[in-house]
């Protein structure tokens, strides 16, 4: 990558805020087609009504023009805490970005500006956002906290994340999510945006990290973010290629048509295995795939909420 498009990907992401939000406005523009419509142009003040609470604070002439019950929300309620959890290890930067643009992120970019977006929903609805950062080593933790300014650190950091070229950059993601789970103490969602790409195959220790996690009643969110045009269909042309893992640098040449067959079929086990152990173990499991739009997450986030609620 040349030095004019290092450029393009870093002043891309130095407006991550701006980008988000308009990521998030373009979500809400659009709730009034989805089970959500009518919440949009309240969307910072009230809440979905639960079966069970006192009828006193229902918005009745959103009722009116909704059909749906929504209480008032009030400054001094107890508001959501939410910790996101981004993993930065080197296959995370894959494929590698040649220009910047919103239809052309690689994982991580889209996950900094997935969780950018979250973060934008977060400081509508004035909630608290911790962050970590892992990759061969924890490297970045910030508590839930909802300040502007503490807002403002956290969009850096996913920034700097963004720009950064990790070289072979290996992670066990469980021994990470069994530290954060030590400093995580108040209920909380938390969101987990990660490849699943190990250096040990090792599910028992990972489900053990993420049963760790909901320690405390936490709600745990996994997105599994994978470019599935490449990493699970494998659409590659049928010329000879070298395949190179990011993380420990080790290839193999090959016609990608030799063991396309037998690569899907693998790939599709193991997401249905994932798909499985997560419902068994009440995790939210969301694929996130990099080449489609942050609606999905957003959604996902928007139903969570509302159940933690």
């Amino acid at each position: 990558m040349d030095l004019r498009q290092e450029l393009n990907k870093a002043e891309g992401f130095k407006n991550l805020g701006l980008l988000a939000k308009q990521v998030v406005e373009g979500f809400i523009a659009g709730m009034h087609k989805s089970p959500f419509h009518g919440f949009s142009s309240e969307f910072a003040e009230h809440k979905i009504y639960n079966r069970g609470e006192s009828t006193r604070h229902i918005d009745w002439k959103l009722y009116a023009k909704t059909d749906k019950l929504y209480t008032k929300r009030y400054d001094d309620e107890t508001n959501l805490r939410c910790h996101i959890i981004v993993d930065n290890s080197s296959s995370m930067h894959y494929p590698e970005m040649t220009n910047f643009s919103i239809g052309s992120l690689n994982k991580i970019a889209f996950t900094a500006l997935a969780a950018a977006a979250l973060m934008q929903m977060l400081k509508r609805q004035r909630d608290a956002v911790g962050l970590s950062i892992y990759s061969d080593k924890y490297d970045f933790y910030a508590q839930e906290k909802g300040s502007e300014r503490h807002h403002q650190m956290l969009l850096n950091q996913l920034s700097d994340v963004v720009v950064s070229k990790p070289l072979n950059k290996q992670t066990e993601t469980y021994t990470y999510l069994h530290e954060i789970a030590e400093k995580i103490h108040r209920r909380s969602m938390i969101f987990l945006f990660t490849d699943m790409f190990q250096t040990k195959t090792d599910d028992v220790k990972l489900f053990e990290a993420l049963r760790h996690l909901k320690y405390n009643k936490h709600e745990v969110i996994l997105f599994h973010v994978f470019d599935k045009q490449r990493e699970y269909t494998f659409d590659f042309d049928n010329t000879p290629k070298r395949f190179i893992d990011v993380e420990t640098g080790e290839y193999i040449n090959l016609y990608a048509d030799t063991i396309k067959e037998n690569y899907n079929k693998k790939v599709a086990g193991y997401f249905s295995a994932l798909k499985l152990k997560c419902a068994q173990y009440k995790i939210k499991y969301v694929e996130a795939d990099i080449n489609d739009s942050f609606n999905h997450i957003l959604t996902t986030y928007m139903v969570e909420r509302q159940k933690f609620a």
